[in-house]
């Protein structure tokens, strides 16, 4: 176990994660992580550059994190876990590996915990797989949709959507304008009040599902007001600084926005937030731009120039004034 990158905030680990989650380290914050936030090596049936178990292997693993997690979490604290679908290997057939995987892991016997909602993040821009059964044979979609999974051992979990509003669209601030709208019964039996949508709370309730990119161009997108953190510009600093640099990028990188969206609606400034699977430390870097606390870790080297890029990004001083501003 090494730091390989620290700031105020946060520490940067490289090793395995199990072994350091039952080390000193992971002894030093037990009861304390208000939000484990990560996106594991998703359930493959084939090997990645950037590692992954295979089969029942990955599912055995991935079910022994369970027990882990939930000692190192508050009482009131959330695991949040993006995975991918799988595939069965040579086949145009899904794979029920992730899902067996969420089944194991929230039914494990050695913890309490229960699955709070799922979320969808939609990525219009993934490339098309899987490619035999996409683009060759013509018998597939394209698999674009990542799995979120939001898991707590209370069924209160701290959590407030208030955080992350939506901007309203254009008819609801018509609507609160005017203050008149048509209450009562709907065909779906839903029974709208007189007064239910006219008071004005800064935003709607978030979805449960995340358009990466806007689905309809012609339709102005309203994401929560955390996804404006970032886009997917290819050309953000980033991307552009590894690429000047001559740096291969991690293939599986967490969405900023994705990130910050969870941080927002599950902490406050200065709690711990920790990703065991960090890669390039997304986690990280949207932590430290929102003042929270943080703990990464990340078995591969080779993926800690990208976190120093992360770490020179503007955005961090721009978040760190905003935050002096408000404190004034």
């Amino acid at each position: 176990m090494e730091i390989k990158f620290e700031t105020d905030l946060g520490k940067y680990y490289n090793g395995d994660s199990n072994l350091i989650l039952e080390s000193e380290l992971g002894q030093s914050i037990e009861g304390r992580v208000q939000l484990i936030l990560t996106s594991p090596p998703f359930p493959l049936n084939n090997k990645k550059s950037y590692g992954n178990l295979t089969g029942d292997d990955y599912l055995n693993w991935f079910i022994s994190l369970a027990p882990v997690f939930a000692k190192l979490i508050k009482d009131d604290g959330s695991i949040v876990i993006e995975i991918g679908n799988a595939w069965e290997p040579g086949k145009p057939v899904q794979s029920l590996l992730h899902l067996e995987a969420l089944l194991g892991f929230v039914k494990n016997k050695k913890t309490d915990l229960r699955l709070c909602q799922e979320f969808i993040c939609y990525n219009p821009s993934r490339l098309p797989s899987p490619a035999p059964w996409v683009t060759v044979n013509h018998i597939r979609t394209t698999d674009s949709f990542t799995h979120v999974w939001w898991i707590a051992k209370t069924d209160y979990p701290k959590a407030s959507t208030d955080k992350v509003h939506r901007p309203y669209s254009k008819s609801m601030h018509d609507l609160l304008k005017k203050q008149n709208y048509n209450s009562g019964k709907r065909p779906s039996e839903h029974n709208i009040s007189k007064g239910g949508f006219l008071v004005d709370r800064n935003g709607s309730v978030p979805h449960n599902l995340f358009e990466l990119e806007p689905i309809d161009q012609n339709r102005k997108p309203r994401l929560p007001n955390a996804f404006s953190f970032s886009n997917t510009n290819s050309n953000d600093f980033f991307q552009r600084t590894c690429r000047d640099r001559n740096i291969q990028l991690h293939p599986a990188r967490m969405p900023e926005g994705l990130a910050s969206f969870f941080i927002q609606f599950l902490t406050d400034p200065g709690d711990l937030v920790l990703d065991p699977f960090s890669g390039s430390n997304t986690t990280g870097f949207v932590s430290e731009c929102l003042g929270r606390k943080w703990v990464s870790i990340e078995t591969k080297e080779e993926y800690v120039e990208q976190v120093r890029v992360r770490f020179e990004d503007p955005l961090i001083n721009e978040y760190k004034m905003r935050r002096k501003n408000d404190i004034n």
